[in-house]
């Protein structure tokens, strides 16, 4: 008899689709001790086999400086022994998490007698497309096992060394504690031809999510047929508004622009209060050039701070990934919202100020997934919300905004009890 545990032979990008829809049957009754030791084990496997994965990514960051990609994505694809730890550490968090299955989201009895109960099931086989986040394989099929999902993961050609290293960590991690190693498949060895039967493979996966740059996003929010939940790209603002204090000003700019650049919640555009342009430019811009960024500023912020290069509408619509900001000059809190609307991404924006009035209007008015008050824009993360980790930071309005957890890869269903009951 063929071992249930052991990763089915699937040399097409559809058996691996059925062998994760399987294992997800399986996933949806397993209890909340069966994944928590499912997930200790992967956390050991990933520091046991740390040097391997750390091995493959060196192929994989080869091959990506020979082809020139950009720093900051260098950076998002890199593995070390330190980020390999994270990721484990990710995981033992993940286990710590209450489990959202059978969770009770709403109920009661009606007239009739009939009991009601709404609970959390598990969607049951994710799908993911990302390019050059090795990570994300691991915080993903983290999530999805703790959640009872079984997940498909195509994480690009960049990162395919990297990702094939991990898997095979995630799959024999699962078979010594007794889960199905299928629960977790990968289709990169089949291309952008499995990418693309991916976004066709509605009944097989339930829910797909994209992450990475806005062409591959909106690419695969109008070629799927399997339902999105779509990430988004970071065009990310900071307000300094009238009141900003100078040095928390520079401290949260300084951080949200340059702690890590080629994140989706590192910020792109600065937009300075008028009243407050001569007082906070030159402080802020100046701690900014000094730690290597290129400033792309409007006219008004020129007057203020000689020096910079010239902002244009490719500026502002612009996720740079890179040491980059656009920064420009507004009248009043009302341009800085306009500007948001019109520019904005809806991910992540935030303002510095010691208004509370303007506090308040700014968390009321912007319409992003996350609005910030004083704080650093780095912060728009699942780990750092408390998650575990994160499937990704939906920017849109149905299911899931902001960044998704543990309960955005639950559905729910009805339970309804009776005692005989029929309609009149």
């Amino acid at each position: 008899m063929t071992d249930v545990l052991a990763p089915a032979a699937a040399p097409t990008a559809e058996g691996r689709f059925r062998a994760a829809k399987a294992a997800s049957v399986r996933l949806a009754t397993a209890t909340t001790l069966q994944k928590d030791r499912g997930l200790e084990a992967i956390a050991a496997a990933l520091l046991a086999r740390s040097a391997e994965v750390v091995a493959a990514n060196a192929r994989d960051l080869e091959a990506a400086r020979a082809a020139g990609m950009a720093a900051g994505l260098v950076d998002r694809l890199s593995l070390d022994e330190r980020r390999v730890a994270r990721l484990a550490d990710a995981v033992l968090a993940v286990a710590q998490l209450p489990d959202p299955v059978g969770g009770v989201v709403r109920g009661g009895a009606l007239a009739n007698g009939l009991q009601l109960t709404q609970v959390r099931v598990p969607f049951g086989v994710v799908g993911a497309i990302y390019e050059a986040r090795p990570n994300v394989t691991v915080d993903i099929a983290a999530l999805a096992l703790k959640s009872g999902n079984a997940v498909v993961l195509r994480g690009g050609t960049a990162a395919q060394h990297s990702n094939e290293a991990l898997v095979a960590v995630l799959q024999d991690a699962l078979a010594e504690a007794g889960l199905p190693a299928d629960a977790v498949q990968t289709i990169d060895e089949f291309g952008r031809d499995g990418a693309a039967e991916l976004m066709r493979a509605r009944g097989l996966v339930d829910v797909l999510v994209p992450r990475g740059s806005a062409g591959l996003i909106q690419a695969v929010v109008e070629q799927s047929k399997v339902p999105v939940i779509e990430t988004g790209a970071g065009v990310v603002h900071i307000v300094l508004d009238a009141s900003a204090d100078e040095a928390m000003a520079t401290g949260i700019v300084l951080n949200a622009k340059t702690q890590r650049v080629g994140v989706c919640n590192a910020v792109e555009t600065l937009l300075v209060h008028a009243d407050a342009a001569e007082r906070l430019l030159p402080p802020v811009l100046g701690a900014l050039t000094a730690a290597g960024v290129t400033v792309h500023a409007d006219d008004r912020t020129r007057r203020v701070v000689d020096g910079l290069e010239a902002a244009t509408d490719e500026d502002w619509a612009a996720e740079y990934g890179s040491m980059d900001l656009a920064v420009g000059v507004v009248d009043d809190l009302d341009a800085a919202i306009a500007h948001i609307a019109r520019w904005s991404t809806h991910h992540t924006e935030s303002i510095v100020t010691a208004d509370l009035a303007s506090a308040e209007r700014f968390l009321a008015e912007v319409d992003s997934a996350v609005v910030m008050v004083n704080a650093s824009t780095r912060f728009t993360d699942g780990g750092e919300f408390g998650f575990g980790a994160e499937v990704g930071i939906s920017t849109q309005k149905l299911h899931a905004r902001g960044p998704m957890g543990l309960s955005e890869l639950t559905s729910t269903k009805w339970l309804v009890r009776g005692t005989g009951q029929t309609r009149p």
